[in-house]
């Protein structure tokens, strides 16, 4: 077995063998049907789509998301057993690596049990399904993009509180800095294409145009990019750390 899917089965196994991965997974799935059928105003607008749905998923994420990343690597530190794996003959890149996609799958297993909406939403009319299929899709690539800033910042200390605020603090600046209303706001202090040039680094931005089933290669670059850029960011801190 490789390193990596070492440290994946590790981390896969992590979640299941205490209660948090369960209460995730109900408090995803109740959320998201209370957000989308209600808060949502799904009957209220009479169309056979999911929009409602995925219009919740970037604040489902920014409170769950972090809660996940918080331990990936402030609980070894705190723990005293990241020193121990940082001396095992196992490259950073690997362990970011393996516990990025351990935490990327049970995402993509929590949106994946979401499949009732999609069933409801089919029985009730008749949507475009590859619309809905981008949506899915762009919310998959947007919780990996989350789920990369939190495993940089869990690297960065060894407090799991300090690294969901952190999280938490990045990702809702990358949701709200392409919004109109921030743009507005700086618009009488800022050069229009700084506000724009920062605008483009909307995370909703590039979210909302492929849950409108547009999948741009600038808008699935950009959450490549942004999760590579993170990872690598973590590993960067990671081997500062073993330096020290």
């Amino acid at each position: 077995m490789s390193p990596l899917n070492a440290v994946l089965r590790r981390e896969l196994r992590s979640y299941f063998v205490t209660p948090v991965a369960y209460v995730f997974l109900v408090i995803f799935l109740v959320l998201a049907g209370i957000l989308t059928f209600y808060a949502g105003d799904f009957y209220e607008r009479g169309q056979a789509d999911l929009q409602p749905f995925f219009t919740m998923h970037p604040w489902l994420y920014l409170i769950l998301v972090p809660a996940i990343t918080m331990r990936m690597w402030a609980e070894e530190a705190k723990g005293g057993t990241l020193e121990l794996l940082l001396t095992l003959p196992l490259a950073l890149w690997q362990a970011m690596l393996g516990k990025f996609l351990a935490a990327w799958l049970f995402i993509g297993l929590a949106l994946v049990l979401t499949f009732p909406i999609w069933i409801t939403v089919n029985y009730l009319g008749s949507p475009d399904n590859g619309v809905i299929l981008a949506g899915y899709l762009g919310s998959w690539l947007m919780a990996g993009s989350f789920i990369a800033i939190g495993a940089c910042l869990s690297a960065l200390t060894r407090s799991q509180v300090v690294a969901f605020i952190l999280t938490a603090l990045v990702c809702v600046l990358l949701i709200l800095v392409g919004q109109p209303q921030v743009q507005d706001f700086f618009s009488g202090t800022l050069p229009r294409k700084l506000i724009n040039a920062v605008a483009h680094l909307s995370m909703l931005r590039h979210f909302e145009a492929i849950a409108r089933g547009v999948l741009d290669i600038r808008d699935l670059l950009y959450f490549l990019l942004s999760t590579l850029g993170w990872l690598a960011a973590g590993v960067l801190l990671l081997d500062l750390k073993r330096a020290r």
